[in-house]
């Protein structure tokens, strides 16, 4: 199980993040996650996807269900699809999309980025570094993320941000 502490500039509130991957197949599998807000004492989302990879097109799909406080229970729709600029695979571009629609399929949520990815093997001894420049196509921000190992910072030109610790 991956488990992760989350903290926002929204919810002002550590959050205790937990993920598993249950295989169905070689390319498929179930993955459920969820978040438990250490302030309410509350689960503030769970999602449950069956996602299944094409490794040749270096493309996902997923499918699945999804809850947060805001919005209650969705059904959900996502896909990636990354393309080598580097035959090394150290850089790449990736789009990426999701909608979210409501119990009654009458409200919508779209998400859609465009971004670059570049890794960073052993920046120093012991140290990778990913960094990740994206656009959010349906919000229209620019974003970006810089990941250290266990440590992931992400932010955007509206000045949302959080911070990711993996333990």
């Amino acid at each position: 199980m991956e488990t992760s502490l989350r903290y926002s500039e929204d919810s002002k509130a550590l959050r205790i993040h937990a993920k598993e991957k249950f295989p169905i197949d070689s390319k498929t599998h179930l993955q459920v996650h969820g978040e438990l807000d250490t302030r309410t004492g509350s689960p503030s989302y769970f999602c449950a996807i069956i996602r299944h990879f094409y490794p040749d097109l270096l493309t996902s799909l997923g499918v699945g269900l999804r809850y947060d406080k805001r919005d209650k229970v969705q059904y959900t729709l996502r896909g990636k699809k990354s393309f080598l600029v580097t035959n090394n695979g150290l850089v790449n571009f990736v789009v990426k999309g999701r909608c979210d629609v409501d119990q009654e399929f009458k409200g919508r949520k779209l998400e859609g980025a465009a971004e670059f990815t570049f890794s960073i093997f052993n920046f120093q001894r012991d140290q990778d570094v990913r960094l990740k420049l994206g656009y959010e196509v349906y919000e229209k921000v620019p974003y970006l993320q810089i990941r250290e190992n266990n440590w992931t910072l992400n932010a955007d030109m509206n000045g949302r941000w959080n911070i990711r610790f993996d333990l």
